[in-house]
């Protein structure tokens, strides 16, 4: 080699897998904080709505409080007032209220 110097330097490279480790940090804490506590909110929400039964006193989306009368398999019935009943979407119940 004409007058070319080569410098061997003393470093080593790090093994592939080093430079991917920020990226796995990255994602099991996106895990952690983002969608595991979004799944135990979705879990407790379909139990929720899974116990909910006639005679209780529920609130549906939109601030819609009413008595649930029946109970069929996607929807309930509940009671606004004594003359009105409407059917809603059994996932539209957010909260059973405490007696």
């Amino acid at each position: 080699m004409d007058g070319m110097i080569i410098a061997q330097s003393g470093q080593t490279s790090a093994p592939g897998w080093v430079q991917f480790l920020p990226f796995v940090i990255l994602l099991v804490m996106f895990y952690f904080l983002l969608i595991r506590p979004q799944q135990k909110k979705m879990k407790e929400h379909q139990e929720l709505v899974a116990s909910v039964k006639a005679g209780d006193k529920v609130v549906a989306a939109g601030g819609i409080h009413g008595s649930v009368t029946s109970v069929k398999d996607s929807t309930v019935m509940l009671k606004v007032s004594e003359q009105v009943k409407i059917e809603v979407e059994k996932a539209s119940i957010t909260l059973v209220a405490k007696d």
